[in-house]
């Protein structure tokens, strides 16, 4: 299993492709895996026969864990550099359960107040807070560690102690009431989700909105040949306006506040069991037609769980269009590695006073909301940001 990015430490495996005595070519793609990120292709290094395929489909497992063998000529390992396999193999797979996993404590790393623990319920490293809320006990602390639970889990138990603490007995209660709900596995992307908002929320994340004139945009899209998407307008906009301000998509590092070198922009694209954000590149340097079978490519791709290379992390902020669902308003949150997130909302004819006829007009309109890190910006900084970035969508010949 090769190191599919660098914060992945083990995939799950969806799909075989080959199976012994196949013949294999160099880079031949032969399985499918599935990482807290993504879906991703594992090829191999060089060709030959293959003689043993040790990986089974549903399990996960660790880097570096021996998938299949091989059998290559002595030219063909001289010519792609390969090597012969020592016999040496990592820790075998974890198999899928619905049950919680126990585990001797050796795989916890202490980093000052957080825990991370590389093979936490579905498998994937799930950041647990290790000192919190008093009223759990040390006896407690070890059953969540066993069981990989956080303190966010534990949100619906009331301790029955003096005080309100919870005892051991609260703890085992809750854990034998829920271990007979209806119940799946969280996938890998659903654990990543949720570990990147339990991140997210270490900082003081606020909020802002303002509604948007919609009938430019609408009126521009109508006439345009190629019709954009809405979202695809909005993250033009928010770039021209973040390049004119990049200090709002700021990022703080200790004393400093790190500016973008470079307007990188993430679309949010929902999928079956969560969001992935492929990344646009300098996204204030093209034009908005210029950006339409970029934007088509990378939102197909992110559906089908297999972003390149060039378009996966290390935006400076993202842009997500909850209006497609029907919500008017929301509060996105920002990932963990960016300050400032940017939602729109769903499209609605509403009444506002027109000084020119005397009365109330039907407009169409949306909501536009921002959820930003608090330490990097305050609500003017984030209020004229908006307005430059109404500015934009009402003058859509600028895009």
């Amino acid at each position: 299993m090769p190191q599919l990015g660098e914060s992945i430490v083990e995939a799950t495996i969806m799909s075989l492709k080959v199976k012994p005595g196949d013949n294999v070519a160099t880079d031949q793609e032969v399985l499918e895996v599935e990482t807290n990120k993504a879906v991703m292709g594992v090829t191999t290094t060089c060709g030959g026969v293959i003689r043993e395929m040790r990986a089974k489909e549903g399990q996960t497992v660790p880097v570096g864990y021996v998938l299949g063998l091989i059998e290559a000529s002595a030219e063909e390992m001289e010519r792609t550099g390969s090597k012969e396999w020592s016999g040496e193999q990592a820790p075998p797979p974890q198999e899928t359960s619905k049950e919680p996993q126990k585990d001797d404590g050796a795989h916890f790393k202490t980093e000052g107040e957080f825990v991370e623990h590389t093979h936490a319920a579905g498998g994937l490293p799930v950041p647990t807070r290790r000192r919190g809320p008093q009223y759990l006990s040390p006896r407690i602390r070890s059953r969540m560690d066993d069981l990989g639970i956080t303190e966010a889990d534990l949100a619906y138990i009331t301790g029955s102690g003096a005080g309100g603490r919870v005892t051991i007995n609260d703890f085992e209660n809750f854990i034998s009431y829920v271990d007979g709900w209806p119940s799946k596995q969280a996938s890998p992307m659903r654990m990543a989700v949720a570990g990147s908002m339990q991140r997210t929320w270490r900082r003081p994340i606020a909020s802002a909105s303002r509604p948007i004139l919609m009938a430019p945009i609408m009126m521009h899209r109508k006439r345009h040949p190629r019709k954009p998407g809405y979202t695809l307008y909005f993250a033009r906009a928010f770039a021209l306006a973040l390049a004119e301000a990049p200090e709002s998509a700021g990022y703080m590092v200790g004393g400093k506040i790190l500016t973008p070198r470079h307007i990188d922009l993430g679309i949010a694209v929902q999928v079956s069991d969560g969001v992935l954000v492929p990344v646009m590149r300098r996204l204030n340097e093209s034009k908005l037609d210029d950006l339409i079978d970029e934007y088509n490519m990378i939102v197909a791709q992110a559906r089908n769980r297999r972003l390149d290379d060039e378009h996966r992390g290390g935006g400076i902020a993202t842009i997500t269009n909850f209006g497609g669902f029907g919500l008017t308003n929301s509060t996105p949150m920002p990932l963990p590695s960016e300050s400032l997130i940017l939602g729109i909302g769903a499209v609605q004819k509403v009444p506002v006073w027109s000084d020119e006829v005397e009365c109330f007009v039907p407009v169409e309109q949306a909501q536009m909301v921002a959820s930003f890190d608090h330490r990097v910006v305050d609500g003017g900084d984030i209020g004229r940001l908006m307005q430059r970035i109404a500015f934009y969508i009402e003058h859509p010949e600028l895009l």
